[in-house]
């Protein structure tokens, strides 16, 4: 597949999705992110990716839905969106909470990190919200940008936001829209690293690089689902869903080798995934 307004590769297990539209500080539009969600099953679908890097192409990770669509849309004040059938793809997906965009990111079965390398805004600012985590460039900054357009917090920013940072610190950034940079995304927590300038992307890479030498990739994907399955459940529910997934796990040639490997004193070989 060779993509229009996105980059995709592979090195080492790691995929990498740059959104190349720099002219724009890499606004989406309809047809990136239909791009983006393509390549993103393609990774996760390669038994030899392990997980997924996510950046943009410049000097801005992604400065939210490109104006020129904006301006259609307001037309007659509601969403539209293209049909790319070329592009269309279906997911596993047994939690009905995670279909629509960028919620799918939750039901990815492998790692997916966000490695913000410069503005990061409106609905770029909740596709790097809805990763796995995230890596900062120290000079990167954050602006939520619904307040002054108009809009209410979208894409189900409102539900994963408050659980990453706090119900008054996602206040803060939604209702003031104001430029958050680096050091306080890393203080508040919504920053997993921050990383020196031009390097967000290579430790976000060299992050799941060392994953795939150490975890058994479906020990990553069950713990993914475990987190986040489990952030509105009773921990009643939770731990019997986790005890029965961890019977599952025992019987699995993934934890005769995580012990074999062990005792032998070498590096484990598990089984990937797709």
């Amino acid at each position: 597949m060779e993509y229009q307004e996105i980059l995709y590769s592979t090195l080492d297990g790691v995929a990498t999705i740059t959104i190349n539209r720099p002219d724009t500080l890499n606004a989406l539009t309809s047809l990136t992110q239909a791009e983006i969600k393509h390549a993103l099953f393609i990774s996760d679908t390669t038994a030899e990716v392990i997980g997924t890097v996510i950046t943009g192409a410049g000097r801005g990770f992604c400065s939210g839905v490109d104006m020129k669509s904006l301006g259609k849309i307001s037309d007659d004040g509601k969403r539209t969106q293209d049909a790319f059938k070329h592009l269309e793809v279906s997911f596993e997906n047994e939690n009905k909470n995670f279909l629509g965009s960028p919620a799918y990111f939750l039901a990815l079965k492998k790692p997916l990190i966000a490695a913000i390398n410069g503005a990061c805004a409106g609905l770029g600012f909740s596709y790097a919200t809805f990763c796995d985590m995230r890596f900062m460039d120290r000079t990167a900054k954050l602006v939520t940008s619904f307040s002054p357009r108009g809009l209410i917090a979208e894409h189900g920013t409102s539900w994963i936001l408050p659980k990453i940072i706090g119900p008054s610190h996602a206040l803060d950034l939604m209702w003031t829209s104001r430029r958050v940079d680096a050091e306080e995304a890393y203080r508040i927590g919504y920053a997993n690293r921050l990383s020196e300038n031009g390097e967000a992307l290579k430790e976000a890479q060299d992050f799941i690089f060392n994953l795939a030498k150490t975890s058994a990739p479906y020990s990553l994907m069950m713990m993914k689902k475990q987190i986040y399955q489990h952030l509105n459940q009773d921990l009643g529910l939770s731990n019997t869903e986790s005890t029965k997934w961890m019977d599952e796990s025992l019987k699995r040639d993934d934890f005769k080798e995580g012990i074999k490997s062990f005792l032998e004193k070498r590096s484990p070989n598990f089984k990937r995934i797709k």
